[in-house]
């Protein structure tokens, strides 16, 4: 099993900045694929951002794309979700997700194709 734990939310003025960061522990090596996940109020869950822990390679959803950026730190198994320029349709509950096989956008671009959640961090921007 990987426990995902995240941290970083906030409330933040829109044209803000806040970095979120998600630490997993556990047998982290059945964790290949890490992503972000949001929920707006109201709303289904949708892809941000996913990473392998082994590679370089990331992918970016269209609506974030040029203002998020994810990244990790091996060493300390944690990836971070820089979120630059916020605005207010920005604001949602934000998950750590995982998965223990490559990335695929035929499976990894939904909530279906992730075994493993953190409980969620709110991100509030205010306009």
């Amino acid at each position: 099993q990987v426990q995902l734990v995240e941290s970083g939310g906030g409330l933040v003025q829109a044209g803000g900045s806040l970095r979120l960061s998600c630490t997993a522990s556990g047998r982290t090596i059945s964790a290949n694929t890490m992503a972000w996940f949001r929920q707006p109020p109201g709303k289904e869950r949708e892809f941000v951002a996913a990473i392998h822990w082994s590679g370089d390679d990331t992918y970016h959803g269209d609506s974030v794309k040029g203002r998020f950026t994810i990244s990790r730190d091996n060493a300390k198994n944690t990836i971070y979700l820089q979120m630059n320029s916020l605005k207010s349709e920005d604001t949602a509950i934000y998950y750590c997700a995982g998965d223990r096989r490559q990335f695929s956008s035929y499976t990894h671009l939904t909530p279906q194709g992730y075994g493993y959640w953190g409980q969620g961090t709110q991100v509030t921007v205010s306009s």
